[in-house]
């Protein structure tokens, strides 16, 4: 399979990127090392919590959506990287048990006026549970090469 690059994106394309399982364990480990809020890392401090019960963190749903994201679609691209994500909007708590899905719909396509040999991708990520309830939407914007003549 060819690599995609910038030329291959088009706004309104969109892409499926799986589904992930999230586990008491990860929720845990991720909230010890980055995000040590105790609805993060104990069951009985999450049910006293306003989430009543044990919850990600935000930055690991999005983590999440990262690994879905390489796994099922940058790692057959030209990709450059990401200069920063526009919004973050964590919807509804993720617990453990829940089985995240994601994907994605290019917004916009555009060519580097200063940098020939690059371009971004502005995408959309609509992520959801096994109920399909959305719980994180996100907005980002990622480098690709343009192919070369």
């Amino acid at each position: 399979m060819s690599l995609m690059y910038l030329e291959d994106f088009q706004p309104g394309q969109t892409f499926e990127l799986g589904s992930i399982a999230v586990t008491q364990d990860q929720v845990v480990e991720f909230a010890t090392q980055f995000d040590p809020q105790p609805f993060h890392l104990d069951e009985e401090a999450g049910g006293k919590s306003i989430f009543g019960g044990l919850i990600a963190s935000g930055w690991h749903t999005c983590s999440l959506v990262m690994r879905m994201l390489v796994d099922n679609l940058f790692s057959r691209t030209a990709t450059l990287g990401s200069p920063g994500v526009n919004q973050i909007r964590w919807i509804l708590p993720v617990r453990p048990g829940d089985i995240l899905s994601a994907k994605t719909r290019v917004l916009a396509v555009t060519k580097s006026t200063s940098k020939p040999d690059r371009g971004t991708v502005e995408f959309q990520y609509d992520v959801r549970n096994q109920n399909d309830q959305p719980v994180l939407a996100m907005q980002g914007i990622s480098l690709f090469r343009r192919r070369g003549d």
